[in-house]
């Protein structure tokens, strides 16, 4: 270990390594991950510099708070090889060094929201109470260009998140951030449902009864509870994973 190891700050980084691995496992059994291309992380130090993320090619199933890599977001990849998928490196490890805000940040290609995300207006239409959590709070990214394994591309992606906590990532998937692990899992777990019942509605092709735009943003502001619902959530998600198997805590 480094001096500068030493001296970084760390938040709780055990506490955060279990919660990172409960989310993964909980994202494969929701049929979230797409084989082992997406990547989960969460910072360990103030400044977010420090994160936890998993390494190359490791399915979601079976991780466990030990297998994470803490990784540098300075670090210099070519200089320093690490083993971690270049696209992850460079939306992650971009994110995590430009935007203090993302403390945790979700990248998956679940089944619903990657299929709205190829839409050629993907706004997420306040039909019901829990699409309507994400009225005005999404940011649309519809230029993809091909794999995010550089730089730039992860700056680009930063940018287009601007200062909402949702990117819907055009014909890719969809990347959220938050404070918690917890929080975060919780918007990813809702948006995914939104998108379903957004799928489901319009395939029906019968007229869809949008709320108005008061309606959805009081609803939307009905959601923000400083994240006390969040975290019984994910509390209790955990404890199904408990009951069946508790490896992720290892």
């Amino acid at each position: 270990m480094t001096d500068a190891q030493a001296l970084r700050p760390r938040i709780n980084e055990r506490q955060l390594r279990i919660d990172l691995a409960a989310a993964c496992r909980l994202a494969s059994r929701l049929d979230w991950q797409e084989a082992v291309a997406n990547h989960f992380s969460v910072a360990t130090s103030a400044d977010g510099r420090y994160f936890l993320m998993n390494p190359l090619w490791r399915h979601f199933s079976g991780m466990r708070a030990s297998d994470f890599l803490l990784l540098d977001a300075l670090t210099d990849t070519a200089a320093t090889p690490l083993p971690i998928d270049p696209t992850a490196w460079a939306i992650h490890g971009t994110m995590h060094a430009k935007l203090r805000r993302a403390r945790c940040i979700l990248h998956v290609h679940p089944p619903y929201a990657t299929a709205w995300s190829c839409l050629a207006d993907p706004r997420i239409r306040p039909i019901d109470q829990t699409s309507a959590r994400f009225f005005n709070r999404v940011a649309i990214d519809t230029h993809y260009g091909g794999m995010a394994d550089n730089a730039a591309e992860g700056l680009r992606l930063t940018r287009a998140l601007g200062e909402q906590c949702v990117l819907m990532m055009g014909n890719h998937g969809v990347l959220v951030v938050g404070d918690t692990v917890a929080e975060t899992f919780d918007a990813l777990y809702h948006l995914e449902r939104a998108c379903r019942t957004l799928v489901l509605a319009y395939s029906t092709g019968q007229p869809v009864r949008i709320l108005s735009d008061e309606v959805a943003e009081s609803t939307a502001r009905s959601w923000d509870d400083g994240g006390a619902q969040a975290t019984a959530h994910f509390a209790q998600q955990k404890a199904l994973l408990d009951a069946e198997d508790g490896s992720y805590v290892d």
